[in-house]
C-alpha cells in the first residue's frame, strides 16, 4: 500500500497570490501551470491525476509542492541555470559600438563577428547580440549619388509630374539608350540543367563584338519600341527620333523623358525639334538615372536575356534582344505606376544632404 499524501494547505493570502497569478495575462504558462498544480494540491487531486492533467511527472509536483513551502511564491520562478554565459557589461557594449562605427580593423575594410570577437575580447555571440540590438550590419553596403543639377527640383517636378498625372491626348515615353552590349560566347558548350545538378557554364569567355540599343518605354501601355545601333552617336539617336514619331499617331502630343547625354541636345536635334512641334523633351537631372521608367526595363533586359546568354556573333545577340523585345510586349507589357511624389522625393533628397554635412 502507497503511504498516503500528506495534506497541503494554502493560507488564504497564498492562495490569493497563486489565484492572482492565473488572472494575468501576462504569467507565463510554466509559471502558469506551476499555480494550478498547487491549487489542485490543495484541493486534494492526487499527485497522480495532477500529473496527467497537466502533462508532467509526478515528480514535478512533489518538487514544485517542497518548493513552496520553503520559499513561498516565489519559489515557483526558475533559479538561474548553472553555466550562464556571462553577461556584458555597459562599459564592453559601448567599447564593441565605438569599434563598429568609429575604427576600421588593420585586416579588413570592414568588421566580421569574428574579428570583432577578437579585438573585443568577447564571443561571437555577444558581439552578434550587440549589433543585432543597436541593427548594425557591418557587411552590409548601400551605394547613393546624390545630384548636384541646379534645376533638380523643378525638374523631378516635371518627370514625376508626367508619370503620376500623363497629359490627355498624348504619349509619355521614357527614353535612353544601353550601349556597348557585348556578345558574349563560353569557350566551351554549357552544361544543361538537370535533376542534381545545376546549369554549368566556363568562367572565360569570347568577344564577338557589341551593340546599342535605343528603348522608349510608354509609361501608359508598358510597350516598348527598339532600335538597335552599331554605334550611339546624335544621327542614331536622332534616327531613333524619327522612328518614334512614324510609329506613334501624329495628333498626340509626343512627351519624352531623357537624360542629359549630350547626343540628346545636338543642334540637328534642336533642329528637328523645332520642325516637329508635338514632341517635347523632358530631361531628367544630373547623376539621378533612377528618374527614368526605362531604366527598370533595361535591368530586366539584362537580367532575363543578356547575363545567362551566350552570344556567336552580334546578329545573335541583336535576335536575342529583339525576341525579348516582342516577348515584353506579347505577354507582360502593363501600365507603369509611379507612386512616390515630387515633393516625397526632395524631402528625402534634402535629409539626405543633411546627413552627410554633418
Amino acid at each position: 500500500m502507497p503511504r498516503p499524501v500528506a495534506d497541503f494547505v494554502l493560507t488564504p493570502t497564498d492562495k490569493s497570490a497563486l489565484q492572482g497569478l492565473l488572472r494575468k495575462g501576462t504569467t507565463p504558462n510554466r509559471l502558469a501551470q506551476r499555480a494550478r498544480i498547487l491549487l489542485s494540491l490543495a484541493e486534494r487531486v492526487p499527485p497522480k491525476a495532477i500529473s496527467a492533467q497537466h502533462g508532467t511527472s509526478v515528480a514535478s509536483v512533489f518538487r514544485w509542492r517542497a518548493r513552496f513551502e520553503e520559499l513561498g511564491v516565489d519559489g515557483l520562478v526558475d533559479l538561474p541555470r548553472p553555466g550562464q554565459p556571462r553577461k556584458l557589461s555597459d562599459k564592453k557594449v559601448r567599447e564593441i559600438l565605438t569599434l563598429t562605427t568609429q575604427r576600421i580593423p588593420a585586416e579588413a575594410t570592414h568588421w566580421s563577428l569574428r574579428l570583432m570577437a577578437r579585438y573585443a575580447g568577447t564571443t561571437i555571440h555577444q558581439v552578434q547580440q550587440v549589433w543585432q540590438a543597436a541593427d548594425l550590419k557591418p557587411h552590409r553596403l548601400q551605394t547613393f549619388k546624390i545630384s548636384n543639377d541646379p534645376h533638380f527640383a523643378e525638374k523631378v517636378v516635371d518627370v514625376v509630374g508626367l508619370y503620376m498625372n500623363p497629359p490627355e491626348n498624348a504619349v509619355v515615353l521614357s527614353v535612353d539608350e544601353k550601349t556597348q552590349i557585348q556578345a558574349l560566347d563560353r569557350t566551351q558548350p554549357q552544361l544543361p540543367l538537370r535533376p542534381g545538378q545545376v546549369e554549368r557554364r566556363t568562367h572565360d569567355y569570347k568577344r564577338h563584338g557589341t551593340a546599342s540599343l535605343y528603348a522608349a518605354f510608354d509609361i501608359l501601355t508598358g510597350n516598348v519600341m527598339g532600335r538597335i545601333t552599331q554605334r550611339h552617336r546624335a544621327c542614331e539617336f536622332l534616327d531613333f527620333m524619327r522612328q518614334i514619331d512614324k510609329a506613334t499617331d501624329p495628333n498626340l502630343d509626343l512627351h519624352v523623358i531623357l537624360d542629359n547625354s549630350s547626343t540628346h541636345k545636338t543642334a540637328a536635334v534642336k533642329d528637328w525639334l523645332t520642325k516637329h512641334p508635338r514632341v517635347k523633351l523632358h530631361f531628367t537631372p544630373t547623376s539621378a538615372s533612377w528618374l527614368n521608367a526605362v531604366e527598370r526595363w533595361f535591368a530586366q533586359l539584362e537580367r532575363r536575356a543578356l547575363y545567362r546568354g551566350a552570344f556567336g556573333s552580334v546578329g545573335e545577340l541583336r535576335d536575342a534582344i529583339r525576341q525579348f523585345i516582342d516577348a515584353h510586349n506579347a505577354y507582360a507589357a502593363k501600365p507603369f505606376r509611379w507612386t512616390k511624389s515630387a515633393e516625397v522625393i526632395l524631402a528625402k533628397v534634402e535629409r539626405a544632404k543633411q546627413s552627410i554635412s554633418h
